[in-house]
């Protein structure tokens, strides 16, 4: 479902992405986890087709991002760390104008918009504007964009950033719950989102990948939080010279 392959971004001297590579079966929920600044927003930009890759290739869903732009946008649902929110629009408005645009046939958007608003736990809040819901029922609303067209692929970048305890439990839960039916890919830099949602984890340190496993395999004879401290130490070491990242 997502296949990247040596992908890269420069910017002029600066190296945003080096390199990276890895992979997610169909049904797999993916921790792309790093420290800040490391290039996992980077990565997820060029993976959604919104910046084109100095270098590489990656497909989703089968479908090339620098050559299948169009198809990719149709194959995935991308949640960025601030949500694309109107807030002068209604929670159901919102959701009725984003279907359109994500190409919902019109005899299927009052069933497509009814799910994800169900999905998502939005029923209380449908009819009140985007700019007044709080940043728990905004990071909703975010999904259930991502969602509505039902596409195999799920993007989230930082979901849970800036939320209280309970809202960080209710979005995980609601990201388990779609991980039934959707390949994930999570950008975090939070270890304990990465061991309550992900099966497959990869970590990423100023624009390179240091570990693509399994969540099991990784953490097999150690703790997660171990694991990341010791890739981010080996990169460290074997560094030359500065290396400038940029974005998250």
């Amino acid at each position: 479902m997502i296949e990247v392959n040596n992908l890269a971004k420069y910017y002029g001297d600066f190296i945003a992405v080096r390199d990276v590579t890895f992979s997610a079966e169909k049904g797999d929920v993916l921790g792309f986890l790093g420290p800040n600044g490391a290039g996992k927003t980077t990565t997820l930009r060029m993976l959604a087709t919104y910046l084109p890759p100095t270098s590489g290739s990656a497909k989703i869903a089968g479908y090339d991002i620098n050559l299948q732009s169009d198809d990719v946008r149709r194959s995935i649902g991308y949640l960025p760390e601030t949500p694309p929110l109107y807030p002068e629009m209604t929670v159901v408005e919102y959701l009725n104008f984003v279907a359109q645009i994500k190409g919902v046939k019109k005899r299927d958007l009052k069933n497509k918009i009814e799910l994800a608003i169900e999905r998502c736990f939005l029923g209380e809040v449908r009819q009140k504007l985007c700019g007044q819901l709080s940043k728990g029922f905004k990071q909703r609303v975010g999904i259930a964009q991502a969602i509505v067209h039902n596409p195999p692929v799920l993007i989230f970048d930082e979901p849970t950033s800036g939320l209280d305890p309970k809202q960080i439990i209710e979005i995980r839960q609601l990201i388990s719950s779609l991980a039934q039916d959707h390949t994930i890919l999570i950008s975090t830099h939070i270890l304990p989102e990465v061991n309550s949602v992900c099966n497959r984890v990869v970590i990423i340190d100023r624009g390179e990948v240091v570990l693509e496993s399994s969540l099991a395999e990784a953490t097999r004879s150690r703790s997660l939080e171990q694991v990341f401290l010791e890739c981010v130490s080996r990169q460290e070491d074997k560094r030359t010279k500065p290396l400038s990242a940029v974005g998250s």
